[in-house]
């Protein structure tokens, strides 16, 4: 369950909004395991399509990018290639999104990474009137404005969703 009292100290993510004057609310929650947007949407009350997961994905040349997709949707590598200009995207194993990222998987923010990567966003998350975004923990989502995605983070949007 949710516990509104609970105190989440400062992350790379939380680091680099504020530093960006980005207004955010955090919502830390009890991580499960294998829970993903559903049981993060679960236990906050809000609707897992506002829940915005972070992937870090790799192209043909193995070089890292960033996708940004709604919690109830999956990403067409296809349409994501496509779109992007690349011949082939794929996930990253879990050990070289770490790498890549710094954020742990399940923790994984678009906010405050290692290394600046190219990030993509699913046109339709920005239509979104608020979203609910890993903050640099498992267990610890941020909520803002979907246009901080494009205006400050720099995300390029692109059809991708697949239910």
């Amino acid at each position: 369950m949710a516990r509104k009292d609970r105190h989440v100290s400062e992350t790379p993510a939380t680091q680099w909004l504020r530093e960006r004057g980005v207004s955010f609310t955090p919502h830390p929650y009890e991580y499960v395991e294998r829970g993903g947007t559903a049981e993060s949407a679960r236990q906050l009350g809000v609707d897992e399509h506002h829940v915005v997961k972070t992937l870090v994905f790799q192209d043909e040349r193995a070089q890292p990018l960033v996708v940004l997709m709604h919690g109830d949707h999956q990403v067409s590598a296809k349409a994501l290639a496509r779109e992007a200009g690349f011949k082939s995207v794929e996930p990253c194993k879990p050990e070289t999104a770490e790498r890549h990222s710094g954020y742990q998987v399940g923790g994984t923010s678009p906010f405050g990474l290692r290394k600046a990567l190219p990030v993509f966003v699913e046109a339709s998350v920005l239509a979104l009137p608020r979203i609910y975004i890993n903050g640099g923990r498992r267990g610890f989502l941020v909520g803002v404005a979907p246009v901080v995605l494009g205006d400050v983070l720099g995300a390029r949007p692109v059809h991708c969703a697949q239910p």
